[in-house]
C-alpha cells in the first residue's frame, strides 16, 4: 500500500516513516506542500497524510487542490490544532479523518488501513468522468450515445485513469500501479490501445491522450 506523507517536522517524519515502513506500507516522504503536489502529480497512492501546518503550500491548500483535481485519494490531517472548529474545516474541505498531534503509532496505522479499506470499497462502484461512466462491479461503460462491457482488466485499467485524469503514465508506471507490477509493460500499453478503441466506439467525449510514450485520460 503506497502512502504519500507530508511533514515538514524532518526528525518526526523519519521515525513516522520507518514505523510505516515495518507495518507493510510503502512512503513516500515529502516536506512541504509545493513537493506533496508534485508528487501527487507524478503518482498514485492509497493514502496520503498531510500536516496542515506546512511551508510552500499548507496541508489544507494541498487538500483543496486534490479535490479540485478530482482527486479522491484517502486523506488524513494531522495538525497540532485539536479545536472543534479545526477538525470541522478540515473535514469539510474534503479530509477523509483527522488525528491530533501528538498521536499514538498504533492509531495512525489503524486509521490508514481503515481509510484505505473504505477507500477501496467506494472505488468499486460507478465511476465518472466526462459523458462516461463505469460500473465497477458489472465492467459496464456507458456513454450518452452508447455502451458496452469492458473485461476486468480493462475496467481496472480505466477506473485508474479516470481517478487520475489528466495525469500521464508511462506503461511501466500503470503496470505498477493497476497491478501492482503482475503484468508486463507491454500487456499495459496494449490493454491502453483497447481502452482507446472502446472509447471510440461508445462515442465518448473523453479519450486516452499521449505524451510520447506516457498516457492520460482527457477530453
Amino acid at each position: 500500500m503506497k502512502v504519500l506523507y507530508a511533514e515538514d517536522e524532518r526528525q518526526l517524519s523519519v521515525a513516522v516513516a520507518e514505523i510505516l515502513k515495518m507495518e507493510g506500507f510503502e512512503v513516500t516522504a515529502v516536506y512541504d506542500g509545493g513537493q506533496a503536489l508534485d508528487a501527487l502529480e507524478k503518482d498514485f497512492f492509497d493514502a496520503v497524510i498531510l500536516d496542515i501546518m506546512m511551508p510552500v503550500a499548507d496541508g489544507m491548500e494541498v487538500l483543496r487542490r486534490m479535490r479540485e483535481n478530482g482527486d479522491h485519494t484517502a486523506v488524513l490531517m494531522l495538525t497540532a490544532k485539536a479545536t472543534l472548529n479545526d477538525r470541522i474545516s478540515g473535514l469539510t474541505s474534503g479530509a477523509d479523518d483527522y488525528l491530533a498531534k501528538p498521536f499514538a503509532m498504533k492509531e495512525l496505522v489503524a486509521r490508514l488501513n481503515s481509510l484505505i479499506r473504505r477507500n477501496s470499497d467506494y472505488r468499486h462502484s460507478v465511476v465518472k468522468f466526462s459523458n462516461i461512466e463505469l460500473d465497477s462491479n458489472t465492467c459496464e461503460l456507458k456513454s450518452d450515445k452508447g455502451s458496452l462491457r469492458l473485461n476486468n482488466t480493462e475496467a481496472e485499467l480505466l477506473t485508474f485513469l479516470i481517478y487520475n485524469a489528466g495525469k500521464y503514465y508511462s506503461a511501466e508506471e500503470i503496470n505498477e500501479s493497476v497491478w501492482n507490477g503482475k503484468e508486463s509493460p507491454e500487456k499495459a500499453e496494449l490493454y491502453v490501445f483497447y481502452l482507446k478503441n472502446k472509447l471510440r466506439q461508445i462515442h465518448s467525449a473523453a479519450g486516452i491522450l499521449m505524451d510520447g510514450d506516457r498516457y492520460a485520460l482527457g477530453e
